[in-house]
């Protein structure tokens, strides 16, 4: 054999050395990579739901906080326990860039538009019913389910109702009714609707709205009328009994005269001041009887 062929330098074997140790060490760090990726944590205020995409299908018992093994074909959904909100509105600086807001129409058909919010949390017994129900996280049953369930409560009630009742009276009773019509319908899968509600103002057609404002303006303005004449006819009436009192009082004290005509002297004797009346006269005074 040549010496050179079957000589290897001292460089060489090193550096074909440090290769299979960084080999082995990439080798551990791939197998340990692999392992953790196999963990999932369940966040705090949220029970997590075990998933097997390749047998076992989805476990009915919901996971606590904490790190759970999660190998590859298995996952892990987190649903909050804790109270959550989601506002959909029209403006861009809300939890989405795109409006979110409700459309509906009244009995007549006109078109309205409004930002309605909801507030929930899951029932930790019944998470694994609401997965098997929808297959898909929370924030895509906000999206999906829970709004068209709400947009649809909302639409059917304001279609029973005038843009008058809605914007007016109504307002209130619309959304509640909205509310317990959700709240039946979920119930039964875990996910507790707290409250919906009106996130701003009902957006009316501004004639409408001028409309409306004007009727309103007209009924207050009644209203003042009808309280003024109440007034008027109030004092009217207390004048009247105040001036009947007064000649009921007259004539009680006419009828007192008339029966007692010392009733006359003894109203003067009160009303005098003590001094002597001067009197030129030759008749007896005044008030002094000399007999």
């Amino acid at each position: 054999m040549n010496d050179k062929q079957g000589y290897l330098s001292p460089s060489l074997g090193r550096r074909r050395s440090i290769g299979r140790v960084l080999i082995a060490v990439l080798g551990t760090l791939a197998v340990i990579g692999i392992f953790m990726s196999s963990f999932a944590r369940v966040q705090p205020g949220n029970v997590g739901i075990r998933v097997n995409n390749i047998a076992g299908g989805v476990s009915p018992n919901s996971l606590s906080v904490g790190w759970y093994f999660a190998p590859p074909g298995t996952h892990i959904y987190e649903y909050p326990v804790f109270t959550r909100t989601y506002t959909w509105t029209a403006t861009d600086t809300e939890q989405s860039p795109i409006d979110e807001s409700f459309s509906f129409q009244d009995k007549n058909g006109l078109s309205l538009r409004a930002d309605v919010a909801v507030s929930y949390h899951v029932d930790p017994v019944k998470a694994s019913i609401l997965f098997q129900r929808y297959r898909t996280d929370m924030d895509q049953i906000i999206a999906g389910p829970l709004r068209n369930a709400i947009r649809n409560a909302i639409v059917e009630r304001a279609s029973q109702l005038g843009v008058e009742q809605i914007y007016g009276d109504h307002k209130a009773e619309l959304i509640n009714t909205a509310r317990q019509r959700v709240q039946a319908f979920f119930a039964p899968v875990g996910l507790q609707v707290e409250q919906i509600y009106w996130a701003g103002n009902i957006a009316v057609p501004q004639a409408v709205l001028d409309q409306i404002n004007a009727k309103i303006a007209n009924e207050q303005a009644a209203l003042a009328a009808q309280a003024n004449v109440a007034t008027a006819t109030a004092n009217a009436n207390a004048r009247i009994q105040k001036a009947r009192g007064d000649a009921e009082a007259i004539q009680v004290e006419a009828e007192a005269i008339r029966t007692n005509p010392e009733i006359v002297k003894l109203r003067a004797v009160e009303k005098w001041d003590g001094k002597l009346p001067t009197y030129a006269g030759g008749g007896p005074l005044p008030f002094i009887d000399v007999k």
